[in-house]
């Protein structure tokens, strides 16, 4: 869990108790971190621990403590900047609720261990829609409703009901299902937009799987028919086999099945290659563009992220896959080239850009994880002398007397 989630619970409890309180509830859930690093990871069991003495201290349920918590989080978050991707992720509070799990994503980039959850909409209507949310954590289902208000509220001027409609656990991931009632006037525009008359422009396959080469169109049995130029290069085995033991579908959330695709097309697919892909690159180059990185297993391991497009003409399935990569090094290992990659979507420039970069960004990183590791060992040393201080001061006169001289109050 990063220290994002645990400096906005701290600054939520000093903001709206004081900050007496909030040392008091540090000392009794013995936490010994006046403050923490929103990039740092921290143990999984500090939230529900502090939420606890939380709720003992202040005398507020676990509903109404969450909520106000994730309340908090969306004007907590500005000061980070993540108030500009939060407004404009989406034109209407459907577009938005549509994208969540493209601000994951996103948010990946900052938070690489983030263990994101998955959001899936359906049953939409102009009166509102079922959110189901899907989660390796437990605990943060009031946090997310809390969250998802606040967001109609301050970005959309819209007053939002939720209700909780069921909570299970599948395996070990928790599944929740919401009712979110709101002004959803935006769907029936939508609506009416897709009824429009096209003229159909006639393109022929071949042309298709030029302009996406990741490409994957697959029936309902889930037997692959046809794959884009750059992947029949690295996978040429892929066509007529089972999509599924080929690939795992890790995002969203859900069974890797054609029906529940079929209902779930407005999320971003992220598929991963159950087995590493083995590169015919000739061995000098492969060791001039590997001498600085240990290549791991995983990054062997092709990964695609797109969209699902059900073709009514074909009958099938049409995945719009882009390689993730996020350096040379994963390119290398996965056998591709700068080439293989799409002209019209900047893949090629996002890869050198990005190479460019990112030795500048770890080292500044680096350098930013040092300080903040300082600072905190600064935090706990001035913690530990206002301990002394405070023991001093009680060895001197009665404690009740040094704690209005403390708050300023006349003794």
């Amino acid at each position: 869990m990063y220290g994002l989630l645990l400096e906005n619970l701290s600054e939520y409890i000093k903001k709206m108790y004081g900050e007496d309180r909030w040392e008091e509830i540090r000392r009794m859930a013995q936490v010994e971190q006046p403050s923490f690093s929103v990039h740092q990871v921290y143990c999984d069991s500090l939230i529900p621990r502090i939420a606890e003495k939380s709720q003992e201290v202040l005398g507020i349920t676990e509903k109404e403590f969450f909520e106000q918590m994730g309340v908090h989080f969306v004007t907590f978050v500005g000061q980070y900047e993540y108030n500009r991707i939060l407004s404009v992720l989406g034109r209407h509070m459907r577009d938005f609720l549509n994208g969540l799990d493209n601000l994951h994503e996103y948010l990946k980039f900052s938070y690489p261990k983030m263990q994101a959850p998955s959001f899936i909409c359906e049953n939409e209507s102009r009166h509102g829609l079922t959110l189901h949310y899907r989660s390796k954590r437990r605990g943060f289902v009031y946090y997310t409703m809390g969250q998802i208000k606040q967001v109609a509220r301050h970005y959309y001027h819209k007053e939002m009901r939720i209700e909780l409609v069921c909570e299970e656990f599948l395996n070990d991931t928790l599944h929740v299902t919401f009712q979110l009632e709101f002004d959803n006037r935006a769907f029936t525009l939508a609506s009416m937009t897709m009824t429009r008359e096209e003229k159909h422009l006639p393109i022929s396959a071949s042309v298709l799987f030029e302009i996406f080469p990741f490409c994957i169109v697959f029936s309902s049995n889930m037997v692959v028919h046809s794959i884009g130029n750059s992947l029949l290069v690295i996978l040429p085995d892929l066509v007529g086999k089972q999509i599924t033991n080929w690939f795992e579908l890790v995002r969203p959330l859900i069974a890797f099945k054609f029906q529940t695709i079929l209902n779930r097309t407005n999320n971003i697919f992220e598929l991963v290659a159950l087995q590493p892909v083995v590169s015919d690159r000739p061995i000098d180059r492969q060791f001039i563009l590997n001498n600085e990185t240990d290549v791991s297993l995983e990054e062997n391991k092709l990964r695609l992220r797109g969209q699902m497009i059900y073709m009514d003409n074909w009958q099938m399935m049409m995945y719009l896959g882009t390689p993730v990569m996020p350096n040379l090094t994963a390119l290398v290992t996965t056998g591709l080239y700068i080439n293989d990659l799409s002209m019209h979507d900047f893949s090629r420039d996002l890869m050198l850009v990005g190479t460019q970069q990112s030795a500048e960004l770890k080292l500044a990183l680096d350098q930013e994880q040092s300080k903040s590791k300082k600072l905190e060992e600064s935090m706990r040393k001035l913690d530990e002398e206002m301990k002394r201080t405070d023991e001093l001061l009680y060895q001197m006169i009665p404690k009740q007397v040094a704690d209005r001289l403390r708050k300023g109050q006349n003794p």
